[in-house]
């Protein structure tokens, strides 16, 4: 069984035992997150398709780690002008391993 859940403002195609990587969630490592924007559930036989989400339908993950991404350069440059700017960007990144897929 699958699912696809909306965290972050993006999608992640989810089954059981999965480990995905999200944007940051404010819960320590350890503990029980349920994930309710269920946006279709789907197994071998048949796929139940939500408006805009799955009524009564939950993915429960457990929080393994607060992690961050690799590093993201961003360099700016105006030619002929002296104008040189480099920055960096690290995204906080939370990482759930799911546990289970619940249907009501």
């Amino acid at each position: 069984m699958f699912a696809v859940i909306k965290t972050g403002g993006k999608q992640y195609k989810v089954a059981k035992n999965d480990v995905i990587l999200v944007e940051k969630l404010d819960v320590e490592a350890g503990a029980d997150v349920s994930l309710d924007q269920v946006l279709m559930i789907g197994d071998d036989a048949t796929t139940k398709l939500g408006a805009p989400i799955v009524a009564g339908a939950s993915v429960s993950a457990k929080v393994l780690d607060q992690a961050q991404a690799d590093k993201v350069l961003v360099f700016k440059k105006n030619r002929r002008h002296n104008y040189r700017r480099k920055n960096g960007h690290r995204q906080k990144l939370t990482v759930l391993r799911i546990t289970d897929i619940k249907v009501a």
